[in-house]
């Protein structure tokens, strides 16, 4: 009975001394549930805005390329760099601007789609990748291959 009356003190006191460590110093480092400090606020970052998300380009024969340039403007307050451009499918292939977006300024993505071997109704979809507020943003382009 004093054993247990003795463990029952001893896990009294542990739970009541952990529960008095609130008020310690934080170490440096440590997190207190404010990291704006540690991460960029919208106000401070580019936005990425197309123009449109979506080109249809209607029917074209089997065989030929679609180009279509998609135009966007920064919105934000800071310059906007594209990181990576990459399609849904090989026989679409992305260029894009590659010097900083200035803030107001506009950049392009350029879209090209080869329709050898794609018969049937397409849809390709371009993910871009950046430092933006919206840092993965998408546009697509679609239509329909027939057989020449």
């Amino acid at each position: 009975m004093r054993k247990i009356a003795f463990l029952g003190l001893l896990s009294i006191t542990s739970i009541i001394s952990a529960c008095g460590n609130s008020d310690a110093k934080k170490t440096e480092g440590q997190i207190d549930g404010d990291t704006t400090s540690m991460t960029q606020t919208s106000a401070t970052l580019g936005k990425i805005e197309f123009d449109e998300s979506a080109f249809d380009f209607g029917k074209v024969k089997e065989g030929e390329v679609v180009e279509h340039t998609f135009t966007f403007k920064n919105t934000g307050n800071a310059p906007v760099i594209l990181s990576e451009v990459n399609a849904s499918c090989g026989c679409t292939t992305p260029d894009y601007s590659k010097n900083p977006v200035l803030p107001g300024k506009t950049g392009e993505v350029k879209v090209a789609f080869n329709s050898s071997g794609q018969v049937g109704k397409q849809q390709k979809i371009v993910t871009v990748m950046s430092n933006a507020e919206n840092a993965i943003t998408t546009v697509q382009i679609r239509g329909e291959v027939s057989k020449p």
